[in-house]
């Protein structure tokens, strides 16, 4: 889904002379990390073990939910950290939003129906967030149950394929919030092993 397009920003000026001269925008630095941890998320959840060993569908509808489940483990972390964090959690949203909305183009959805469909998967990225909290906070029946659903909607997982994501799960929450919120807010972290 994601092409690393967000290459560095320049503008052609036309001077008194004539000529044209490449002059860089100034850089966002909440954009620049939004973006490199929506890289980060991205590069996580193309990881072939989500769709082996774990039996995520390797489907456009897979691909959805494994970034959706990475970006949640990175918007809990960022909840609550203060302003810098609330910001960046903003523009990472917007980010991955507009990756989708250029990847449903990309394979042809229609331009009249893009918004409807981008509309429909930020309500979905938005249930995802209640279901996985609530599992989080929940026992494993709760968050296996969320899992079933979501990450596994369009397939039948195993209960170990269950049982495996869901410690999966619980674990990157963990290793996030083991992770200095100063490296998280300029968009890196650090996923384990699926």
């Amino acid at each position: 889904m994601f092409r690393s397009d967000f290459s560095r920003r320049t503008v052609a000026v036309n001077v008194a002379t004539g000529h044209s001269l490449k002059l860089p925008f100034r850089r966002n630095p909440v954009q620049d990390a939004a973006e490199h941890a929506y890289r980060l998320v991205v590069e996580q959840s193309r990881r072939l073990a989500f769709f082996t060993m774990h039996g995520v569908p390797d489907t456009l509808d897979g691909r959805f939910e494994v970034i959706c489940l990475h970006a949640f483990l990175y918007l809990r972390r960022l909840k609550g950290e203060g302003e810098a964090a609330a910001a960046l959690s903003q523009q990472f949203f917007d980010t991955m939003f507009v990756d989708f909305d250029r990847s449903l183009r990309e394979i042809g959805t229609g331009d009249l129906s893009v918004g409807r469909q981008v509309k429909r998967m930020a309500q979905a990225f938005y249930g995802r967030i209640r279901a996985y909290e609530d599992g989080l906070e929940g026992d494993d029946a709760v968050l296996t149950a969320a899992l079933a659903r979501n990450l596994y909607g369009t397939a039948a997982a195993t209960p170990e394929q269950l049982a495996g994501m869901a410690a999966y799960l619980r674990r990157e929450a963990g290793n996030l919030a083991a992770q200095p919120i100063a490296a998280l807010t300029a968009g890196n972290m650090t996923f384990g092993a699926p």
